[in-house]
């Protein structure tokens, strides 16, 4: 497996994977188009597992901000993360996600937060958000979840998370 910087040429497998592994009719997908497009995307930060030719899975992590009254703090979120559902349970997911995490540790990004499954994140550092806000999804307290990369970026950090645009059809 190897495990790569997402490039143009990829663009049409990575639509197809996200449609395959969320089955949810091309949302995923074209939030993924959406992203690349914006102000951001950072395109060390879309990642793809390729095997024998094959894009088997993807990783995107893109900027977002929080925001306390007049103050703005730059932040990533991680969305999507998706294998190939005939690749799953192989460890794709977590060798895409140690190498986005290591990207964005070596970038100097502090805080990787996101919605996800409270299971499954956690393995990776991830922990459910206290202190933040979130008020663009309705979900669970225990699925909005923070990495903290760079000890204190946490201490730091306060406000309300904003999903940019490009996350919304």
């Amino acid at each position: 497996m190897n495990i790569r910087t997402e490039s143009p040429q990829d663009y049409d497998a990575v639509y197809a994977l996200h449609d395959a592994a969320f089955g949810n009719q091309d949302e995923e997908s074209q939030m993924v188009e959406r992203i690349r497009k914006s102000e951001n995307f950072v395109p060390e930060l879309s990642i793809v597992a390729e095997q024998g030719g094959e894009i088997v899975g993807h990783l995107l992590i893109s900027g977002a901000a929080l925001v306390d009254q007049e103050l703005r703090q730059e932040v990533m979120v991680l969305a999507p993360l998706a294998v190939s559902p005939t690749y799953q349970k192989q460890g794709i997911g977590s060798a895409l996600m140690q190498e986005g995490l290591d990207r964005c540790r070596a970038m100097g990004h502090g805080l990787v937060l996101l919605i996800g499954h409270p299971a499954y994140y956690p393995r990776f550092g991830f922990k459910p958000v206290t202190g933040l806000t979130l008020k663009q999804f309705d979900v669970p307290a225990d699925v909005f979840m923070v990495n903290e990369l760079i000890e204190g970026a946490l201490s730091r950090a306060k406000g309300e998370l904003l999903y940019p645009a490009a996350f919304f059809g």
